[in-house]
């Protein structure tokens, strides 16, 4: 791969509103260093519910469906965004089915290269758990927020057939 286009792929990343965003154009740049570039065709499933990742997949190109067994549709994740994370945190079995929409292509990076990087630089760490955090926290409150909304439009579609 072509410097420009390693730093193209880096600048997309950095930049995606719901990614890593606490993160550094130098913390990019020691990530994509450290992780395995994995490729996934039209409907390959890559994390598997009930199975350890034992690592986070960082989506670099293309879209993937992320399936949560009970919990409605499928939500789609592509460029910047993070599956995988919550097994990763854990170390126990994934929660959800991600399956990738297109070919696409990831970075995956397992526990072991991310602790390495950590200890040699605390303060990627930090800003990657808080990056984690606050994609965690995005994420509860839209699967929170999605029945309270879905509420009160059939409370609004009832009272106006009253």
């Amino acid at each position: 791969m072509s410097k420009e286009s390693n730093q193209q792929e880096l600048s997309a990343l950095s930049s995606a509103r719901n990614g890593l965003v606490y993160l550094t154009a130098n913390d990019w740049a020691l990530i994509a260093d450290k992780a395995a570039r994995v490729q996934f065709k039209a409907g390959q499933q890559f994390v598997n519910r009930g199975t350890r990742t034992h690592g986070i997949y960082l989506v670099v190109k293309g879209t993937a469906s992320v399936q949560i067994a009970g919990h409605g549709p499928p939500r789609e994740i592509g460029p910047g965004e993070v599956c995988g994370e919550i097994s990763f945190l854990d170390e126990l079995p994934a929660t959800a089915d991600v399956v990738a929409k297109e070919p696409m292509w990831a970075y995956y990076l397992d526990r072991p290269a991310l602790q390495s990087l950590f200890e040699l630089f605390p303060h990627l760490g930090s800003r990657f758990y808080r990056s984690l955090a606050s994609i965690l926290s995005r994420r509860l409150r839209e699967v929170i927020d999605k029945p309270a909304a879905a509420a009160k439009k059939s409370s609004a579609s009832e009272q106006s057939h009253v």
